[in-house]
């Protein structure tokens, strides 16, 4: 990677949003066999406490879910792509219903004949996944486009190896800029970290004020950094720290 696009040292006066599957953590051929490494949790908590609370993830994955993974750690998250929203400790906010029953259905019935195909149910979204027939790709997205056109109010978003729907007014960027307008991130340069397509908008609203954007990984994107994976995203993190999380260094000296 070239030095011009590396990105600089994190600032403790930044906002720092984080989205997590191939960020944080590897992808897995399944969202249920990622391997979250010992540093995570710790770090995280660390960087929470030296950006003043100003630290959210912003992931496709429901909150149960990131919850659970990153217990009993409990940040300012958005889950589902903006779907769904919380201010650190307090209650879930679900910004759609549900999905029209007729598009369920119609998906449903593809993966019911096509064994090599996933599909994930989310709080007011769905997931078709074809990780395992990458050969697939096309024709799911040709398949989600054509359910989800009858519907005004869902849009589809291309990432690696999924295809999903979910409510048009749920974004990234809406999260974002929904968090810059709370107390803890009001006045801070926003700095957004994401691998995929569906950050795009993320890195383009942080850039749009003055942020920084940082791509995780090869690809074409509009962020001004990049980062190689997330073990490059740990280095930068950790770098920001005055001293490194514990499990990090127990696993250094190993």
């Amino acid at each position: 990677m070239e030095d011009a696009l590396r990105p600089p040292a994190l600032d403790p006066r930044a906002a720092l949003f984080l989205d997590f599957d191939g960020t944080l953590v590897p992808i897995a051929s399944r969202p249920d066999g990622i391997e979250v490494g010992a540093w995570l949790v710790p770090t995280l908590r660390q960087l929470h406490a030296l950006l003043g609370g100003a630290l959210a993830l912003v992931s496709g994955r429901p909150l149960s879910e990131l919850d659970a993974w990153l217990a009993p750690l409990r940040l300012p998250a958005a889950g589902v792509h903006g779907v769904e929203r919380r201010d650190g400790d307090g209650p879930t906010r679900r910004l759609a219903g549900g999905l029209p029953d007729a598009l369920i259905h119609r998906v449903e019935r593809l993966v019911a004949r096509t064994p090599d195909l996933r599909l994930e149910r989310k709080p007011g979204a769905l997931a078709l996944h074809y990780r395992d027939a990458p050969h697939l790709g096309d024709m799911c997205a040709r398949m989600m486009l054509a359910a989800a056109r009858p519907h005004a109010e869902l849009t589809v978003l291309l990432g690696k190896c999924v295809v999903e729907v979910k409510p048009r007014g749920a974004t990234k960027a809406n999260a974002v800029s929904e968090f810059l307008a709370r107390p803890a991130f009001a006045g801070r340069q926003p700095v957004f970290v994401g691998d995929d397509a569906t950050d795009e908008d993320g890195f383009a609203a942080v850039q749009a004020v003055g942020g920084i954007g940082i791509k995780v990984g090869d690809g074409p994107s509009g962020a001004q950094f990049r980062l190689g994976g997330p073990e490059a995203v740990r280095l930068w993190l950790q770098a920001a720290l005055p001293q490194p999380a514990y499990p990090v260094a127990l696993e250094a000296a190993r």
